[in-house]
């Protein structure tokens, strides 16, 4: 009976191997070899750990008895100590864990069976490599395993977010910093930077605003700053971001990329639509709000027709996704840039619209300082200022003096203290309009007339003046730099005066 089965199985297509594949599951990505040659390397000359310290972690390597091990290194390194054989024997003498692999005295094997630490860096990148490796396939399984639960609160979009979160996190898991530079090195890029301003009449080292008393201020928009731009309802704060991105992106295509750049506006507030109506209605003298009405010429379509031409030559890009967090944010800026190089600018409208990554969090301080510093860290990751837009609490509108302040920024703390510059949108002919004077019932018309022949003046003195106050800049000198704005056209613009209190 045992012959005929034999005989039977023998008889069989040579498909054992295949099916024992199939059984088998997959080993996750390793190298034991490469783990015990760091390790002995270490062991032998501790400076190695200097040079791979900052790139691996414990759970990193594959082996637990090898994540023990180089954790008690790290240990002793990083208290001054000597990590060898003889002084981790009497931390592993008689744990179990190594019992396996010879105990203690696997430790003196791992340092014995080094030949060179000259690769030592190349076994780190290739443990990294691995692990990063073993994190995405864990990763994979799990957003298979979400996408297969039926959630009606999960949605797939929050899903893919998700997965872009973790993707983005993972991508920076052992990521080395810059390190140390020379200060000659550093010298050299400053002199560059200040050769390059020196040659433009604008004499602007950063992104053009297309306000001349702004850009001198600030030296336009600098590479990794973070510049918060905050004001009241009616302000003219999307306006005047509005304004700024599209002077930067035709700067960038009327100097072929010298000046200005490509601009990433994130309109969380307002629709396309609705941002390229307010833009044509400016570029083309027409108003937008009779735009939208219909309330238009047949000569006005010709206007618009050359404002189109105009604006169309713009590198400027409009994503009106609402609600979007800030982990999204970021990955959508990443991608545009990957596509366009030149993106040198980001403008977010606005801030408080923003969410951060923790589900159901009651601490909207908490969770704008996370939205914060993940814009700050935008704007260092990509090097590019990042304009972000905030409303301002009410306290303004209690005091007599209507200028804004630092403490009336909306969770101030986190704002403050992670933007590089922050400045205020004011328009004292707003407020003024709407304080018009009335008569006193023991007041004399006499009296009366003069005073509102006073107010009548300041109205005058205010109109179509705007002040943005730049009340925080890491780089150089606060102050006040106004600015002509046209309530009609929602639309910014030098001011032109005899005397320029910038210059002062």
């Amino acid at each position: 009976m045992t012959v005929a089965m034999t005989d039977t199985i023998t008889s069989l297509p040579a498909l054992r191997s295949v099916s024992t594949d199939i059984t088998q599951p997959r080993a996750l990505p390793h190298n034991i070899e490469a783990e015990q040659a760091l390790l002995g390397a270490i062991l032998v000359n501790n400076n190695v750990y200097e040079k791979v310290g900052e790139l691996l972690a414990p759970d990193q390597f594959y082996d637990p008895v090898h994540q023990r091990i180089f954790e008690a290194i790290a240990t002793l390194i990083q208290r001054g100590q000597i990590a060898d054989p003889k002084t981790l024997r009497g931390l592993f003498e008689n744990d179990p864990a190594l019992a396996n692999v010879g105990g203690a005295h696997y430790l003196g094997d791992l340092a014995a069976s080094i030949i060179s630490v000259i690769n030592a860096q190349d076994y780190a990148q290739l443990i990294h490599d691995l692990h990063l490796r073993r994190q995405l396939i864990t990763l994979g399984e799990d957003i298979v395993n979400n996408a297969f639960q039926q959630d009606l609160e999960d949605t797939a979009p929050k899903q893919i977010e998700r997965a872009e979160h973790s993707l983005f996190e993972l991508a920076q898991t052992g990521e080395l910093d810059r390190g140390f530079v020379k200060l000659e090195k550093s010298l050299t890029v400053s002199l560059r930077l200040a050769d390059e301003a020196f040659k433009r009449d604008s004499h602007v080292t950063g992104v053009t605003t297309g306000l001349r008393d702004i850009d001198r201020k600030l030296g336009g928009f600098q590479k990794s700053d973070l510049i918060i731009l905050a004001g009241r309802p009616s302000m003219g704060k999307t306006a005047l971001a509005t304004n700024i991105a599209i002077n930067a992106a035709k700067a960038h295509h009327d100097t072929n990329g010298k000046e200005g750049s490509a601009v990433a506006f994130f309109s969380l507030e307002m629709s396309s639509e609705q941002l390229s109506t307010r833009l044509l209605g400016d570029y083309s003298s027409v108003p937008s709000d009779k735009i939208r009405r219909g309330e238009i010429k047949q000569d006005d379509f010709n206007k618009f027709l050359e404002a189109t031409k105009f604006l169309s030559r713009a590198p400027l890009y409009i994503d009106d996704t609402p609600g979007l967090t800030v982990a999204a944010l970021r990955t959508r800026a990443r991608r545009l840039k990957r596509l366009v190089p030149a993106l040198g600018l980001i403008v977010i409208d606005y801030l408080q619209l923003l969410h951060g990554m923790a589900k159901g969090s009651d601490n909207r301080v908490q969770e704008v300082s996370e939205i914060t510093r993940g814009l700050k860290g935008l704007a260092k990751e990509l090097e590019v200022p990042v304009l972000a837009l905030s409303q301002l609490s009410r306290a303004v509108e209690s005091r007599e003096d209507k200028h804004p302040q630092l403490s009336d920024l909306r969770e101030s703390g986190s704002i403050e203290q992670d933007a590089d510059v922050v400045m205020f949108v004011y328009r004292e002919e707003y407020y003024h309009a709407r304080s018009e004077p009335a008569r006193r019932a023991d007041e004399g018309e006499d009296k009366f007339n003069t005073r509102y022949q006073r107010w009548m003046e300041r109205g005058e003195e205010v109109r179509n003046i705007a002040e943005v106050l730049i009340a925080k800049q890491r780089h150089g000198p606060i102050g006040t730099v106004p600015l002509h704005f046209d309530g009609q056209f929602t639309r910014f613009s030098n001011l032109e005066r005899q005397f320029n209190a910038v210059e002062a």
